[in-house]
């Protein structure tokens, strides 16, 4: 591992409850100085004072605020992961429209919680080798569901089933991504219908048996 990879690791990983607590707390409170105050202006010190430990502290944890937003993106990434597996359907959908409903719904409530941090992470969150493996693998959970869904479902017409699948899953992260980290908010149920219909007719062709 190259100095550039270590500058953006935790230096420490909890092994007792304590020690995790406290990790928490700094996560946690940056997340509140960045969305407050600003990458730029989110300094350790004040990161340190949020919650209420000693810089030092802070710093046997992690070796600069880098680290930390990196931390939070990928726990942002884990927790959308574990959150699409929770709201995947046990049966398929009779409808193409409404399979596609569910992977569109649970991308945008995985980004809802704080749309200002989301921004921050995206425009400025420096990229380690392991936050892009985790990316890269959560991509390719993703695109192996949809295509799943590409090819038990009869009303689906497209030529290519994996480039189709990799088609979807990249316009859905993009402009969930985009729209709901875009300072002008966006009325959450119009971009989610707008969304999945995109997707389904570009699906299905504009198959109306499909609806």
């Amino acid at each position: 591992m190259n100095s550039g990879e270590r500058r953006l690791r935790p230096r420490k990983q909890p092994r007792q409850v304590r020690a995790e607590l406290t990790r928490q707390r700094i996560l946690s409170a940056a997340a509140h100085v960045f969305t407050e105050h600003g990458y730029a202006a989110g300094t350790t010190n004040r990161i340190a004072e949020r919650a209420r430990i000693s810089i030092g502290s802070l710093y046997q944890y992690f070796p600069n605020k880098d680290a930390i937003l990196v931390e939070l993106l990928t726990r942002h990434l884990d927790d959308g992961m574990r959150n699409t597996a929770a709201r995947l359907p046990d049966a398929w959908p009779d409808s193409v429209e409404e399979t596609v409903r569910h992977f569109v719904r649970a991308a945008i409530e995985s980004h809802l919680d704080d749309p200002k941090l989301l921004r921050i992470m995206i425009e400025e969150a420096p990229r380690s080798q392991a936050l892009l493996d985790k990316v890269a693998h959560l991509e390719k959970v993703h695109v192996g569901y949809v295509r799943d869904l590409i090819e038990r479902h009869a009303d689906v017409r497209v030529g290519d089933p994996h480039t189709a699948a990799r088609l979807v899953v990249s316009t859905v992260e993009l402009v969930v991504h985009q729209l709901i980290a875009a300072s002008d908010p966006i009325d959450i149920p119009h971009f989610e219908n707008e969304l999945v219909a995109m997707l389904t007719r570009y699906l299905t062709g504009g198959n109306p048996s499909s609806g």
